[in-house]
């Protein structure tokens, strides 16, 4: 089995997206940026943070992309993690016709990324319907209050089923052996996540709870977004932390966990 810790590459995800993060070790939490191809243009999904940007970019002309076709840059919320790189972006790109699509609710946050002569290239969502085309791929923006800002919103697109989902179903951990990961038949119905029964060392349960009891503000707010995401067909969850899930017995499960989860945020303060 290849050994994920360390990627120099990028990694497809699905037909024509890749992701193109980083996980170097020594990092504290591991961020995933990814790009979705059409043809010979193509939309760059929460695209890191500033000390990534290196990483991000070689990836990025690892999979043939020149910068100038980089269209589109996408921002679920306004953390710096996913942001910090926004202008080395658009410097990079040199695409005058780019565009930094948005929630009208995190563009002024967003605003502190950028000079104010680039103010003008943040565009809002709801004023495209909330969905974007790139040629003939289809995106779909799903609004997800306060999971974990006031504007957050996650992305799905139709054709492969990949729903970006910013920071629901991420983790500060990853399962180190590949970039995908898939459960066991024993984890659906097991009772003892705080110490694996088959003696794993990583739960990716375990670490999905903690991530959003710490990550999320309450219950309403998290359970509100899996009632959103439910509503899709969904192959293939790429968040921007954690592990990548691509079989619809986990995604289903996960869906229902996270959609019932107590003691999140104000919630588990006594």
């Amino acid at each position: 089995m290849k050994n994920y810790e360390q990627i120099d590459y990028p990694v497809e995800v699905a037909e024509g997206i890749y992701w193109v993060g980083s996980r170097e070790q020594g990092t504290h939490l591991y961020c995933n940026p990814y790009l979705i191809v059409e043809d010979d243009q193509a939309i760059l999904i929460d695209g890191g943070s500033r000390s990534d940007f290196a990483k991000v970019m070689m990836k990025i002309l690892q999979v043939g992309i020149d910068p100038k076709n980089i269209t589109t840059l996408i921002y679920q919320h306004y953390d710096p993690d996913l942001c910090g790189s926004m202008s080395n972006l658009i410097d990079i790109c040199e695409n005058p016709d780019i565009k930094v699509l948005s929630t009208r609710d995190n563009k002024t946050f967003l605003s502190f990324y950028l000079h104010k002569d680039r103010l003008s290239l943040i565009e809002n969502i709801e004023d495209y319907g909330n969905t974007f085309t790139l040629n003939k791929r289809v995106l779909r923006f799903i609004p997800t209050p306060y999971a974990h800002t006031d504007g957050s919103f996650v992305t799905f697109d139709a054709q492969t089923g990949t729903m970006f989902s910013s920071d629901l179903f991420g983790s500060f951990s990853y399962y180190k052996e590949n970039i995908f990961f898939d459960l066991d038949s024993q984890c659906y119905t097991c009772k003892s996540i705080e110490k694996c029964p088959q003696g794993k060392e990583y739960c990716p349960i375990l670490a999905m709870d903690q991530f959003h009891r710490k990550i999320m503000p309450c219950e309403k707010a998290l359970h509100y977004a899996m009632d959103q995401i439910r509503k899709f067909e969904i192959d293939t969850i790429a968040p921007q932390h954690g592990n990548i899930l691509s079989k619809r017995k986990d995604i289903d499960f996960f869906i229902d966990r996270l959609g019932s989860l107590d003691n999140v945020g104000i919630d588990g303060i006594e």
